[in-house]
């Protein structure tokens, strides 16, 4: 799961060397915290948050095959 919420990243932002993603298991949640380059946060929440949306709900479908609850956010 990481490694696809890494890829996908990566190929939205300019600075693909600038992200890390930290994975928190806590109260049988994993949230993964992406960072990213400050010029970068806008490409990844996208307008309206559609792009930050569409990352939460492919994490989402795949976490579903496992029957795990996926969180995922974005931080600069």
């Amino acid at each position: 799961m990481k490694e696809l919420i890494e890829y996908l990243v990566k190929e939205l932002v300019d600075e693909p060397d600038n992200v890390t993603i930290t994975e928190v298991a806590k109260d049988g949640a994993i949230t993964y915290e992406v960072h990213v380059a400050p010029s970068d946060l806008g490409k990844v929440i996208g307008k309206q948050g559609r792009i930050a949306n569409a990352l939460r709900t492919v994490a989402k479908a795949v976490a579903m095959k496992d029957k795990q609850k996926v969180y995922v956010e974005i931080i600069a």
